[in-house]
């Protein structure tokens, strides 16, 4: 990644409801982006009508190159934000290796911990980490929602100090504040851990939100995922961060005895209500027929669990059922949470 910031080229490639959402704002900033799709009439209608973002931030519209191939990418970006599915990453990731230069960085935008796998194919000098912590939604090809504010989180995937990061702060302050990490392996991790509670859980029983954590068995599943996650953690060496500012995992694991088991309840009960019509983003694949992320969110701590000798069962069973359903040898269903439990 060379050359001054406001000269930088970025690629945006999968123009989703996050990706197409940077990539606007980018533009409308005044840097040269171009959009990297998977169907020729998205690249078209974003080049002819462009991208119409609505939601917490107002309302605008950005024109912009797109192309229906990362193969036809330009091979000039320095900076390349990639807002595709975890399912396609592998494949775009080889694609991306011929297209882009030794000095490019890649930041991947994604749900899960997907940095590990791109640095197999790109190299860990590439690989940008990204806490992507705000919402948005696709209503269509070319409009798409902010439904949230938040931030965004950066850092160096070894944890080293990276002289890249301030440009790409830059960049990306231009959509919503982005902080730099002396820890993103951490903070990558803490973002696993609550994904892999609502999202993977949420798959498997069709709730929202709310409807789960009104369950004390749904509250027993998240602890239980919490407390594996963290034994994991501990055997990478990870220091996991506190998540968004409000839940420290250490303490919150630690907790023991009546009191301690009434306050970690409480929390998630109040953490339902406030959230308590979000939706899994697995559940939303499943129900369009797709594979979900789960080896990147839940399963991601099962495989490291495995490599080190840390039994996992609550998570082993929950991915289990998620490739169940993708298979259709099982109905998502509230039942599945007994299931989990017998784990």
């Amino acid at each position: 990644m060379n050359g001054k910031n406001e000269d930088l080229k970025i690629a945006v490639v999968g123009a989703g409801a996050i990706g197409g959402i940077c990539a606007a704002f980018i533009s409308r900033a005044g840097y040269d982006v171009e959009v990297a799709v998977r169907r020729d009439e998205h690249a078209q209608a974003v080049r002819e009508r462009g991208i119409r973002v609505t939601g917490v931030k107002g309302e605008f519209t950005a024109k912009l190159p797109a192309v229906a191939d990362v193969g036809e990418m330009s091979e000039d970006r320095d900076l390349v934000l990639l807002g595709i599915k975890a399912t396609a990453m592998a494949d775009v990731a080889e694609q991306l290796a011929g297209r882009i230069g030794p000095d490019t960085a890649v930041v991947s935008l994604q749900n899960g911990f997907c940095e590990d796998a791109l640095a197999e194919i790109l190299g860990r000098e590439r690989v940008v980490g990204c806490v992507t912590g705000w919402g948005a939604t696709m209503h269509s090809d070319t409009e798409l929602e902010m439904t949230s504010f938040g931030d965004f989180i950066i850092g160096n995937i070894d944890n080293r100090p990276d002289p890249r990061l301030e440009g790409m702060k830059e960049v990306l302050d231009h959509v919503l504040e982005t902080r730099i990490s002396e820890n993103i392996t951490g903070s990558l991790y803490s973002k696993l851990i609550i994904n892999s509670c609502i999202t993977s859980v949420g798959a498997v029983c069709g709730l929202y939100l709310g409807q789960m954590l009104a369950q004390k068995q749904v509250r027993l599943i998240f602890l239980a995922i919490m407390e594996e996650a963290m034994a994991v953690a501990r055997a990478m060496d990870i220091r996991v961060e506190v998540f968004a500012g409000k839940l420290d995992y250490y303490t919150f694991t630690a907790s023991r005895g009546l009191l301690g088991d009434v306050k970690r309840h409480a929390f998630l009960r109040i953490m339902g209500f406030k959230y308590r019509r979000l939706k899994s983003s697995s559940l939303q694949s499943l129900e369009r027929g797709r594979r979900t992320e789960i080896d990147y969110l839940t399963g991601y701590i099962t495989s490291k669990g495995r490599a080190l000798s840390v039994p996992t069962p609550v998570n082993d069973r929950i991915r289990s059922i998620v490739r169940e359903i993708e298979a259709g040898r099982r109905d998502i269903s509230p039942d599945n949470i007994a299931d989990i439990l017998l784990a």
